[in-house]
């Protein structure tokens, strides 16, 4: 699936790159030649497997694969939107073990113009780069829809529009919940699960099932399985983003501590240190939160109160608590078709578990619950 969705990108995207060529040189080589080559560069295309699987366990045929292959494309192209307006909203350095886009352009200049000129130059083009992936992902979207009986068009582009909304809401509500500073649990998981768990999984599988002509029922099972998996998949981020070896994350570690990100982890933590009176933690958490500035031995400490409050282990069981209440769902949903397996293990592979089956007796055990880990209500 990763190589047929980038052999659509690579036509789609050639073709995109000569049309900017036309419309101005300096354009195409610093923002429209920048997206093709971030968005070829996406790796496991992740979302657009969603799709494709949600598609083959709801329907007994092929289903349109054209249409699929051009939707998840789009998705790709939505993701570059993303990630590369995220990296300039969040200062962030490298992206995907590379400079970031809006810095790979300042770069570019800096030795002409100055550093502040280029900086400035580089932060518009990383906004207008997302600006293009989206028109990009938009029109690819609709040439997908074109092609399919009307009935199905109409349910993708209603399925499409609340997801470009519902990824800019997260956006949105992740740089507020940064500014206002905001410690609420429920608040955190609502912020996971609009930034991240909808537009990365709940969405995509609910694309497929409508490729697929899924009934309601159907459909509604499937959306719960993925937003289970979703909010799994960012809890887990959350987790590498502290905790995580830089070389297989793809980004410095601590950056959500040193933007002060109002992730579901540190909003346990807080919880936690001011349940139990515990000063030394909350202080910790106080200074350093949101200090761009901060070193290793400071996020060392940041560290050592996730795990003293018992944040981490929280967080953790969540995942795996999340991940099986996933599995619970797509059983109900009762897809029949041929990737109703494989859909399942993704779902899987998305909370950071083995496929189904592959665990020894006991090595897959989520275990016990903490009833202090913070239920955000509805997630579920």
């Amino acid at each position: 699936m990763p190589g047929a969705i980038g052999g659509v990108l690579d036509g789609y995207l050639r073709h995109r790159v000569a049309r900017a060529s036309a419309a101005d040189g300096a354009f195409a080589a610093d923002v429209a030649l920048r997206v093709a080559d971030f968005t070829r560069s996406g790796g496991k295309r992740t979302r657009g497997q969603f799709l494709w699987w949600a598609m083959r366990a709801c329907g007994r045929g092929d289903g349109p694969v054209d249409a699929a292959l051009a939707t998840a494309a789009a998705l790709e192209l939505l993701q570059t939107c993303a990630l590369v307006q995220d990296d300039v909203m969040d200062g962030s350095a490298t992206r995907r073990g590379r400079r970031a886009l809006h810095l790979d352009v300042a770069a570019r200049y800096a030795p002409a113009v100055g550093e502040r000129g280029a900086a400035d130059l580089g932060a518009v083009a990383g906004v207008l780069a997302g600006d293009l992936a989206l028109a990009w992902a938009d029109d690819l979207a609709a040439a997908a829809q074109a092609g399919l009986p009307a009935r199905v068009g109409t349910r993708l582009r209603e399925v499409w529009s609340d997801l470009r909304t519902e990824l800019v809401a997260g956006q949105y509500a992740d740089v507020h919940g940064q500014v206002t500073r905001s410690r609420s649990p429920g608040r955190a998981l609502r912020i996971a699960r609009l930034k991240s768990a909808m537009y990365s999984v709940e969405r995509p599988v609910h694309l497929g099932a409508v490729l697929a002509g899924a009934g309601p029922e159907e459909v509604a099972g499937l959306r719960r399985a993925g937003r289970c998996a979703g909010v799994a998949f960012q809890l887990r981020d959350d987790l590498d983003g502290v905790f995580g070896d830089p070389a297989r994350t793809g980004k410095p570690c601590g950056e959500d501590v040193r933007a002060g990100k109002p992730t579901y982890l540190v909003a346990v933590a807080h919880a936690r240190a001011a349940g139990r009176g515990d000063r030394v933690s909350s202080d910790v958490l106080e200074r350093c939160l949101g200090d761009p500035d901060l070193d290793d031995g400071a996020l060392a400490e940041v560290r050592e109160v996730l795990v003293r409050t018992g944040a981490r282990a929280a967080v953790q069981s969540r995942v795996e608590r999340l991940s099986a209440r996933g599995a619970e769902h797509l059983e109900r949903a009762r897809p029949t078709g041929p990737g109703a397996g494989r859909l399942a293990d993704l779902l899987r592979a998305a909370a950071g578990l083995p496929p189904a089956g592959s665990c020894g007796a006991g090595s897959c055990d989520a275990g016990s619950y903490d009833a202090g880990s913070y239920d955000g209500g509805g997630t579920e």
